[in-house]
């Protein structure tokens, strides 16, 4: 089975989104709900000191009519299209800030034509829950997590 592009199965998401009643962005890849902001991101690369920088500014632009405006996202999903360098995946799980807003999707095992992606998704976002759930049940995709090493793990859910 052929599967879609990163931006096609974000296309198909928006749709499951729409069917919820959430607001979305038919030019950008944002999710509106309760007055929070699930921001998409769609790369094959970025820099560990890019990724940090943006994870630490957390914007996301909404465009209304002909104005456009910047918001702060509550929540970032980073959909990588080639494989997601363990560095990024380290710099998440190792700062609770940073892994309570922001989710990873390596989505390149699908590109190349395998049934599983891998996630690192600990945030309480609704809406990439609803993604992962999206990507099974619509897809029939295995949503894996990356194993962490334990001892990050108590210090990404130990309280503050």
């Amino acid at each position: 089975m052929k599967m879609p592009k990163v931006w096609e199965i974000l296309k198909g998401f928006k749709e499951v989104c729409r069917i919820h009643g959430w607001r979305i962005s038919e030019d950008a890849d944002w999710v509106e709900v309760d007055g929070k902001y699930h921001n998409f991101l769609l790369a094959r690369d970025v820099h560990p000191s890019s990724f940090r920088k943006i994870l630490s500014n957390m914007k996301c632009v909404v465009r209304e009519s002909v104005s456009y405006y910047v918001v702060d996202a509550s929540y970032t999903a980073w959909l990588f299209s080639e494989l997601l360098p363990e560095t990024l995946v380290k710099i998440v799980s190792e700062n609770p800030d940073f892994a309570s807003r922001t989710a990873l999707y390596d989505l390149s095992p699908l590109l190349e034509g395998k049934n599983t992606c891998f996630k690192l998704n600990l945030t309480d976002s609704s809406v990439f829950h609803e993604f992962e759930d999206f990507l099974k049940n619509e897809l029939k995709v295995k949503v894996k997590s990356f194993s962490i090493p334990k001892s990050d793990m108590e210090t990404i859910l130990s309280p503050g």
